[in-house]
């Protein structure tokens, strides 16, 4: 599943980064905290990975 924003994938990022050990979890905020929790790092992968270009840097919400 593709993040539909910049800043949806910008937390992903974080977020893995956290599940790798690479930052710490006390470090995250606000929805990558949350994403850390509850997602996969198959499924954070994938956000992460995501291209920014022609991503609106916040979703509209629906």
């Amino acid at each position: 599943m593709p993040a539909k924003s910049q800043a949806q994938q910008k937390a992903a990022g974080a977020a893995l980064s956290a599940k790798r050990g690479e930052t710490a979890k006390s470090d995250l905020k606000g929805a990558s905290r949350s994403m850390e929790k509850s997602m996969t790092k198959d499924q954070l992968e994938d956000l992460a990975h995501t291209k920014r270009k022609g991503k609106p840097e916040h979703a509209g919400k629906s």
